[in-house]
């Protein structure tokens, strides 16, 4: 999307000037101004302590905000709780604990829908088509599946409610590379059936390559935007940014191994 269109248009989600926090006196956010519209995946990346999930929990109503605000389709959102915004079609997908282990695929997908239980069939349906493998396992208990499936189940669960706007929480976090590369292709399949998606990502570069804008973020303000492929090759978030996050991920990634 040019910025001639997106100037002409309301965004679906912004955030303006966003201050935010969780101990009094500690900001994590120091003015974050993200913009999605329609149609839009927008990735937010940046090195760690940067404000990534932060910025998410406190669009979500997770994290006590203190300054700006959060605009949905231009109405202020900004002291509604998770189960307003789910209502008014805001969904998340947390990094961690985001699946019910003990419960069943399809009972896991029913809780995603809680609050509009007579159009199950119809949302199934829908979530089905992009996660086929869900509606062949549907009995099977989630605490049973691998970290990929467990993605698929929490995606889901979230587009039950038929959301306009899908935030994602780094969701190839702790996936093998080719796990990780399935979650990406799904993520692209979602926004291609009409769901706006603000996605945190710790894979920049994989980030960058799907995403229509980016923001890159940096002590808790928006640093650099632009288009995905223009921030892939920006000189200065390649020396800046790009070499820290690639080295933070090799050193995940390591640690991982060696637990393994």
């Amino acid at each position: 999307m040019t910025d001639t269109a997106t100037a002409t248009r309301t965004a679906v989600l912004r955030t303006d000037d966003l201050v935010a926090g969780y101990l009094p006196g500690v900001n994590i956010l120091n003015g974050c101004t993200v913009d999605a519209y329609q149609g839009d995946l927008i990735g937010i990346i940046g090195p760690n302590g940067a404000g990534k999930s932060t910025l998410l929990k406190a669009i979500f109503g997770q994290v006590k905000i203190r300054g700006g605000a959060v605009l949905l389709n231009g109405e202020d959102i900004t002291s509604l709780k998770a189960d307003k915004l789910v209502g008014k079609g805001v969904g998340m997908v947390p990094q961690n604990n985001n699946v019910f282990p003990s419960l069943s695929i399809e009972e896991n997908l029913e809780m995603g829908l809680f609050q509009r239980p007579k159009v199950f069939a119809e949302r199934f349906e829908f979530v089905s088509g992009l996660f086929p493998e869900l509606a062949k396992r549907r009995r099977q208990r989630a605490g049973s599946l691998s970290g990929g499936e467990r993605q698929m189940v929490a995606m889901g669960r979230a587009l039950m409610m038929d959301p306009s706007v899908l935030l994602l929480d780094e969701p190839s976090a702790g996936l093998s590379p080719v796990r990780q590369d399935e979650t990406f292709l799904r993520v692209a399949e979602i926004n291609r059936a009409g769901v706006t998606i603000i996605m945190v990502e710790q894979n920049a570069r994989r980030c960058l390559q799907i995403c229509h804008r980016a923001y890159v973020l940096d002590q808790g303000k928006d640093a650099y935007t632009g288009t995905g492929r223009d921030l892939l090759n920006d000189p200065r978030v390649i020396e800046l940014y790009l070499g820290t996050l690639a080295a933070d991920e090799d050193a995940k990634r390591d640690a991982r191994e060696t637990e393994a």
